[in-house]
């Protein structure tokens, strides 16, 4: 297998395939394409890639993109560690919020990139837009977050990496996140296979 993945390892949507694929045990090699300089936008790339972004898997002549598809895909297709509950309702809502967090929290994303996860922090605080849209997180994570679970289900999920970067993006940052999500993230953050991609070594910015 051949995953593409941006030159700076900073894309989540990568980084929920790579974990995915490490947690399965499959075997894969990585492109790394500039973004910056549009190499996602050449006439190559085009055609390996229908929407022309990262990440996309190429598994002999069948090509994928978009991180949530390719994860189901592994799922569905190889053994090795669960990447979905597999109750319908769980699946249902492990995909409800891993379709949130890539659509909605716009200005989180916005204002805590992920080169605060990956290169350094952003002294600017949140703006009242941010700190509205921190809010909402904070208040759907404690929802779905059990007072008694490790993870957001009763195993281990993609799900779980997916808000716990989003959580990330403000604990690493050194802003203000109730200690039971910065506990919960900090603990998804030291998963094996989130660490793998994490240790990654970065060129500068």
């Amino acid at each position: 297998m051949l995953l593409y993945v941006d030159a700076q390892y900073a894309s989540p949507y990568a980084m929920s395939v790579f974990v995915g694929l490490k947690e399965k045990g499959i075997p894969f090699d990585m492109q790394a394409l500039d973004l910056g300089a549009g190499a996602n936008r050449t006439a190559d790339y085009a055609a390996t890639s229908l929407t022309q972004r990262v990440p996309t898997l190429v598994e002999g002549d069948f090509h994928l993109s978009e991180s949530s598809a390719i994860t189901e895909y592994l799922d569905e297709t190889y053994p090795g560690t669960a990447l979905y509950p597999t109750a319908p309702k769980a699946k249902a809502r492990a995909r409800q919020i891993q379709a949130w967090l890539r659509s909605d929290l716009l200005p989180i994303r916005q204002e805590r990139s992920t080169e605060v996860l990956f290169y350094r922090r952003c002294d600017a605080p949140l703006s009242d837009a941010a700190t509205l849209a921190a809010q909402k997180l904070f208040t759907a994570a404690d929802t779905l977050l059990a007072p008694d679970r490790e993870h957001l289900f009763d195993a281990w999920c993609i799900a779980d990496v997916d808000l716990a970067l989003m959580l990330n993006r403000l604990v690493l940052n050194g802003d203000a996140v109730p200690a039971r999500l910065a506990d919960y993230a900090g603990r998804q953050w030291q998963r094996a296979s989130v660490q793998a991609w994490v240790s990654l070594s970065r060129p500068p910015l």
